[in-house]
C-alpha cells in the first residue's frame, strides 16, 4: 500500500512522548535504532486517507471520525499483508502513556527512500494526518518542509 500525503507541521509535542525511554525500547525492536524524538506529519485526502483509514481500522482504532462513505470504502481494502506491531503504554508517576501501532515502511521524497514507521496512538487528534517515525530528522535529512509531497510504501 503506497500514501502519498503533504508535509504539514504538527502541535509540537510529539517529543514529549517519543522520548520516553519505554517507547524507545519498542522503537529499537521496529526501526533498528533508536527513533528522532518527533515524528512527521502527512496530511493526506482522498484514496489515501480511505487506504489510511483501513489501516487505523486494523489497529482496532475506532474510525467513527471518519465519513460514512470513506469508513465503508476502507472495509473493502485488503490489508492482510501488512504486520501490525503494539506500541505497549505504560504509567509513569500517576500520568498514563497511551499505546500505539506501527507498520514499517519506506517514505520516499526527491529520489531518496529511508525506513521509516507509520504511528498510529491508541488516542490522537489526527484523524486526516499520518504521523510517520524514523531513526533520522526526516525534515533534515530530506530536506523536507511544509507543502512538500512525499511518498510512503507500507511493507
Amino acid at each position: 500500500m503506497r500514501l502519498t500525503g503533504t508535509v504539514s507541521s504538527g502541535l509540537g509535542r510529539a517529543h514529549i512522548f517519543m522520548a520516553q525511554p519505554h517507547y524507545q525500547e519498542q522503537f529499537k525492536t521496529l526501526l533498528g535504532g533508536a527513533a528522532w524524538p518527533g515524528t512527521l506529519n502527512l496530511a493526506i485526502e482522498g484514496q489515501d486517507l480511505v487506504n489510511y483509514i483501513a489501516l487505523r481500522k486494523k489497529s482496532g482504532i475506532d474510525t467513527l471520525d471518519a465519513s460514512d462513505e470513506d469508513r465503508s470504502s476502507a472495509s473493502q481494502i485488503d490489508v492482510s499483508m501488512h504486520e501490525a506491531h503494539r506500541i505497549r503504554g505504560f504509567l509513569r508517576d500517576g500520568v498514563s502513556f497511551g499505546g500505539a501501532t506501527a507498520f514499517s515502511a519506506l517514505l520516499e521524497s526527491g529520489g531518496q527512500t529511508t525506513e521509516c514507521a507509520i504511528l498510529i496512538p491508541d488516542l490522537t487528534r489526527h484523524t486526516d494526518v499520518v504521523e510517520v517515525i524514523a531513526c533520522a530528522f526526516l525534515r533534515e535529512k530530506l530536506s523536507l518542509q511544509d507543502d512538500d509531497i512525499v511518498s510512503i510504501q507500507v511493507n
